[in-house]
């Protein structure tokens, strides 16, 4: 039989290109004021800009308030990010 795991809603809602709501959030896998890097339902989702800020997580709802200037949002697929020996930025920047 297959395991099928029922997925959250995925939902980016980004104001002014200066707060953002992202749900869907499984992981918040680094963040820093230039980047955050999510897994999300959809795949990895990295979002760069400047004097970026996590302002809320709630992970049991998989939700996440950013707050800053944000300049780009970009997804990469999940698969493949089991492997073993490998960072996840060296799977990031392949």
């Amino acid at each position: 039989m297959e395991d099928k795991q029922i997925q959250k809603p995925h939902k980016v809602l980004v104001s002014n290109r200066r707060t953002g709501t992202i749900s869907g959030v499984s992981d918040v896998l680094s963040f820093d004021i230039s980047e955050i890097l999510l897994e999300t339902e959809q795949g990895m989702l990295m979002i760069k800009g400047n004097d970026l800020h996590v302002n809320r997580l709630t992970l049991e709802k998989g939700e996440v308030d950013i707050e800053g200037r944000i300049d780009s949002l970009t997804y990469s697929d999940i698969a493949g990010y089991g492997k073993h020996g490998e960072s996840i930025f060296s799977k990031l920047f392949k």
